[in-house]
């Protein structure tokens, strides 16, 4: 049943779910199709096409050679970094990927095994992944340059056949070596033992041959006999990725086949818009799930041309860095992360690098990672004069909860709301007893069960630390961890992490709303808010700000201007009072600004720094502008 809008499309996936997504399963290619939907015999663990047989690989690779399309362009790699470009037809990538899976499997790798990719972004990251699905295995991809130790307790808990790694990355203004931190993650994991496949970078110091009995990825591809894809069934896992911020015992979220294929392919022609021959550039990596689902899946499952970006968005060389990608490789869509959007504003408050660029093909502008604060939308949709679409995700569910369908329908974008959910996503706004709010209230963004396809099907090796960390908390329901509300109409606004709300004099408040409040102040290019211990009131908010490039603002001007704009817009009770310039604000690789540990610094608690940070030298100059908003 084909269905032309999104009120009708999100009614039937919610009323009629079985035959919802047995239709959108026929754009996959599977070797046994599906008749049933869903499997509830385990319930509250469900899965889904339990009766269906397909290979990822081969969907996304083999069978658009097969439809005649092998000389399309598959994957577009852009190496900022190393100012190099390199372009891999659809019949091209499909024989490489068969060749590495043939390495594979020729050092033990078979359906079900897991293999570890450490890997910088180049192509040979997609290459393995890709390879890996080919065989039916397992991959665990952690983001390149992860330490020692956060690597061996992933090395641990998968417990691979083997490990494939490159050199080392190239950051502006230095390289990582990879090599010796997955020499030591193997020490450290008891794993020596396992095949190491390293892909040879120029410059770097390490190189295969340090390691005894370690292999060139270049040598094996040269005599490898190609894989053909093994057929798996769809419940079988395709990858293993663990959450970021993880301590002591990782959680690896366990994505399916045949789920994920069908999902994957269905946001992309209605979430989107994006078919055979469009250029689709997810300004991500693949250590993460926006890389997994966007950079590496989603492109290829739809038969279109993914660009995989070696850069950063300012710095390589300037903060045109993604109009010149947009013009060299005519792109169609692109996705970043807000963080990116409000780099390049900082460093070019103008766009005045943009004019230098025809970017002309870009439809659609997506954003996901964090909130897309409304300052910056307006500001990329002004620059860009293109939509601006929110939307919002987790890596637990490996696509959209809610977003503004492109290719669905032409819903109104508004400023602040990631939009309506999608299919399959029984979206409810919960008070802290699991009853349902009304319309306008924030309360817990819960999520009714069974999720769709495409969704984490559990945790690895630990069935019942996926039931204990997301379905306990609301009967019936898998928790978000995040807070909200919905509009009249059905719009969500997503405010912050349920740990983001603090208690002021008794008042719940949310440090989300009021940093939105702040982002609108001209001068701010991105701020945060922490609640503060206070023995009178019980918490505090504190604003961490940094500014736009140019701007000459004193700081206790600054101060009293942002503490009017929260007064006027969220009231007195709000207790906002307390202000610091900032150089940058704590991240993850992945733009998540780090706001437990800002306020673990500042309330003089113990911190780890967490693994997932972008530059711990910024959160260690933090500590002398935190530590003293603590006393005051």
């Amino acid at each position: 049943m084909v269905m032309s809008n999104y009120r009708d499309s999100y009614a039937h996936s919610l009323e009629k779910p079985a035959e919802f997504w047995l239709d959108a399963a026929a754009n996959v290619s599977w070797s046994t199709p599906p008749h049933h939907a869903i499997d509830s015999s385990r319930a509250p663990l469900y899965g889904w096409f339990p009766d269906g047989v397909l290979n990822t690989s081969y969907n996304a690779l083999d069978r658009h050679v097969e439809a005649g399309r092998g000389d399309q362009e598959a994957l577009i790699y852009d190496s900022a970094m190393l100012g190099i470009q390199r372009r891999y037809s659809y019949s091209e990538l499909t024989d490489l990927v068969a060749r590495f899976a043939g390495v594979l499997r020729s050092h033990g790798v078979g359906t079900g095994d897991r293999v570890v990719i450490y890997m910088p972004m180049i192509p040979e990251a997609a290459i393995a992944m890709l390879a890996t699905a080919r065989l039916g295995a397992v991959h665990s991809v952690v983001f390149g340059g992860f330490a020692p130790r956060e690597l061996a307790a992933r090395i641990r808990d998968a417990a691979p056949t083997a490990v494939v790694t490159a050199s080392g990355g190239v950051e502006p203004s230095r390289r990582i070596e990879y090599l010796p931190a997955v020499g030591e993650a193997l020490t450290l994991a008891g794993a020596e033992d396992v095949p190491v496949l390293v892909k040879a970078r120029d410059g770097f110091a390490a190189t295969v041959a340090d390691h005894a009995g370690w292999l060139d990825w270049d040598a094996e591809m040269s005599t490898a006999v190609p894989a053909a894809p093994v057929d798996v069934k769809a419940t079988d896992p395709l990858y293993i990725l663990y959450t970021s911020g993880t301590t002591g015992t990782p959680k690896g979220v366990v994505r399916d086949n045949g789920g994920h294929a069908v999902a994957l392919r269905w946001t992309m022609e209605n979430i989107y818009d994006v078919g055979p021959g469009d250029v689709m550039w997810t300004a991500s990596d693949v250590g993460w799930v926006v890389g997994h689902s966007y950079i590496v899946y989603g492109p290829l499952l739809a038969g279109a041309t993914t660009v995989m970006y070696e850069g950063k968005p300012v710095g390589t060389p300037d903060a045109g860095a993604f109009w010149r990608v947009i013009e060299d490789h005519q792109v169609n869509v692109l996705f970043t992360a807000p963080t990116a959007l409000r780099a390049i504003r900082k460093a070019d408050p103008e766009a005045d690098l943009l004019e230098r660029h025809n970017t002309s093909s870009l439809r659609t502008l997506f954003a996901a990672g964090e909130r897309l604060d409304t300052d910056t939308f307006h500001w990329a949709r002004r620059v860009l004069g293109v939509p601006v679409v929110d939307h919002w995700w987790q890596t637990e569910t490996g696509w959209a909860i809610c977003a503004n369908p492109r290719g669905l329908d032409d819903l109104p974008i508004r400023a602040g709301s990631p939009s309506v959910p999608m299919p399959g996503f029984r979206l409810t706004i919960v008070d802290g007893e699991g009853k349902e709010v009304e319309a306008g209230t924030e309360g817990n963004i819960v999520l009714g069960l069974p999720l769709p396809p495409g969704t984490l099907q559990t945790l690895w090796g630990n069935d019942g630390r996926y039931v204990s960390s997301y379905l306990q908390a609301f009967e019936g329901y898998y928790a978000t961890g995040d807070s909200g509300y919905r509009d009249e109409e059905g719009y969500l606004y997503v405010m912050g992490r349920t740990d983001d709300i603090i208690n002021v004099a008794g008042h719940r408040l949310s440090t989300g709303a009021m940093e939105q409040v702040i982002g609108k102040h001209p001068a701010v290019a991105e701020c945060a808010v922490v609640g503060l211990a206070d023995s009178l009131k019980g918490q505090r908010p504190s604003g961490y700000v940094v500014l736009k490039s140019g701007v000459d603002l004193p700081e206790e001007i600054l101060e009293k201007e942002l503490i009017a704009l929260v007064r006027r817009d969220i009231g007195a009770v709000a207790d906002f009072k307390h202000v610091t310039v900032v150089e940058a604000l704590p991240k993850t690789r992945s733009g998540k600004i780090l706001r437990k540990t800002m306020r673990e610094i500042a309330d003089g608690d113990e911190f780890v720094i967490p693994s997932t940070i972008e530059d711990a030298g910024v959160l260690n100059q933090l500590v002398a502008a935190l530590r003293p908003a603590a006393r005051e």
